[in-house]
């Protein structure tokens, strides 16, 4: 099959012929349809993640994936060939992963079914990115009324942070710079976002805002620490990005590191809400997987959304 391949690293993507894989007990093997780039598979490529993760080469990259159900591992209960399922690839090792025409994955954690009114290639690039923001909201516990600001407003994780943020009600205040990112953040949702532009004086253009600090803060992008110190006494920051509570010095903020979870029920219920319209993936751009390095190239120059790969 082709896929989205790494012989050591770091080194450049490229695609290439590998085995297929066939599901191990506990497996489904899914025909892929769609996928998408992730931080995490360009932090992959860069070699960051060498030492902390086992990597199999030829390693295969790519997490989120969506597609059809092709065969069943033994064990397997709740799926059937043919099912239209969606998620992230989780796996203790890196090496199969969803860029690539198919993939093998848990069938007990990081897959749910594809709702009725859902692409399969907008699902695609939904799993990893939706959940990272919905994990961050759930941790901070963003209620209606709360000032948010969300740094990184316009990258994948962050543009759907911004809408399910003002979905509950709150008062949203995202980072973007004025232009393409400014009509890219406003356009998110049916309610005001105010932007504003993180190339300047942040903490004095946030100050004018929200005079008294905000409430909750989503490390998306830029300097945690900083970022924190934009807070009002009791407020709250969530950080997908590495920030930890030793890190912020006042006592008076609660830092909560993530790790996104895919659950089966965290998956179906952002899907649910995009198979609605209440939700809207953000996906800028479509590769075919033949093009994915293509992809990744416009990933590293700050491409706005998510940007999603083909693979039929």
């Amino acid at each position: 099959m082709l896929a989205v391949t790494l012989h050591e690293v770091p080194s450049a993507l490229a695609v290439t012929e590998v085995e297929t894989p066939r599901p191990e007990a506990g497996e489904v093997l899914v025909r892929v349809v769609g996928s998408s780039v992730n931080g995490f598979d360009a932090a992959t490529a860069a070699g960051y993640l060498k030492g902390m993760m086992e990597h199999r080469f030829p390693l295969v990259v790519g997490k989120d994936f969506a597609g059809i159900v092709e065969e069943l591992g033994e064990g397997v209960d709740g799926f059937a060939v043919g099912d239209a399922v969606f998620g992230v690839v989780m796996k203790p090792y890196l090496g199969t992963g969803s860029l690539a025409e198919y993939v093998t994955v848990p069938a007990a954690h990081g897959v749910a079914a594809i709702p009725e009114g859902l692409a399969a290639p907008n699902a695609g690039a939904l799993g990893l990115a939706g959940t990272a923001a919905w994990d961050s909201l759930a941790a901070v516990a963003l209620a209606e009324g709360e000032t948010v600001l969300v740094s990184g407003a316009t990258g994948g994780v962050g543009a759907l942070a911004v809408q399910l943020a003002a979905a509950r009600g709150a008062r949203v205040i995202a980072t973007a710079r004025p232009g393409a990112e400014v009509d890219f953040v406003t356009a998110l949702t049916g309610t005001k976002v105010d932007v504003v532009d993180y190339t300047g004086d942040l903490a004095a253009r946030v100050g004018v805002l929200a005079p008294e600090g905000v409430d909750v803060v989503l490390h998306l992008a830029g300097d945690g620490v900083q970022l924190a110190g934009l807070l009002r006494p009791g407020g709250r920051i969530a950080s997908p990005l590495g920030l930890t509570p030793d890190a912020v010095e006042d006592p008076g903020v609660t830092v909560h590191p993530i790790m996104a979870d895919p659950n089966a029920r965290t998956l179906s219920t952002l899907a649910e809400q995009a198979a609605s319209g209440a939700l809207r993936i953000p996906v800028t751009a479509t590769y075919p997987l033949e093009r994915a390095p293509e992809a990744f190239a416009a990933f590293g120059t700050g491409a706005l959304g998510k940007l999603a790969i083909t693979c039929s």
